[in-house]
């Protein structure tokens, strides 16, 4: 069966690939796209992760590769947030990103409240998944912007 193409804008993409909690997907948004402030940096302004939040049942149960297929010819990004069963079962909700850049197939897990840091340097291209994983706590899940 054909799978529809995903849209895409000029964000970095969260694709929910597990169905099973609509609150918790929607709280889980939310969180990614709020602003969070970090005293360590002098900006009024915080900081937030430019996502695109996607709900669509093609991609129920996917893995990074194949919701990765579903992405239009011609997508730039270098990255997906998905949102998939651990996700939604971890109390932390710690979001799954998945490399297509340097080296695809690389994947860590982030907390939504972190996840503006990992968005934004990727994204800019400031700092590359080898940068994050050094700051990944014992169960592979980065807790912090930046250490």
């Amino acid at each position: 069966m054909l799978q529809p193409k995903l849209p895409v804008e000029d964000y970095s993409l969260v694709i929910r690939t597990d169905f099973s909690d609509d609150a918790a997907w929607q709280s889980i948004c939310k969180a990614l796209q709020a602003t969070y402030t970090d005293a360590r940096y002098q900006t009024a302004d915080g900081f937030q992760a430019n996502v695109q939040c996607i709900s669509n049942e093609a991609c129920a149960g996917l893995t990074p590769e194949a919701v990765w297929s579903l992405l239009p010819d011609g997508f730039e990004g270098l990255f997906i947030f998905i949102v998939d069963s651990k996700t939604i079962s971890n109390s932390e909700h710690p979001v799954l990103v998945a490399d297509f850049g340097e080296e695809p197939g690389q994947t860590f897990r982030v907390i939504p409240s972190a996840a503006w840091a990992v968005e934004n340097n990727l994204r800019l291209a400031n700092m590359g998944f080898e940068d994050f994983e050094a700051q990944l706590g014992a169960d592979g899940i980065l807790r912090s912007a930046f250490g």
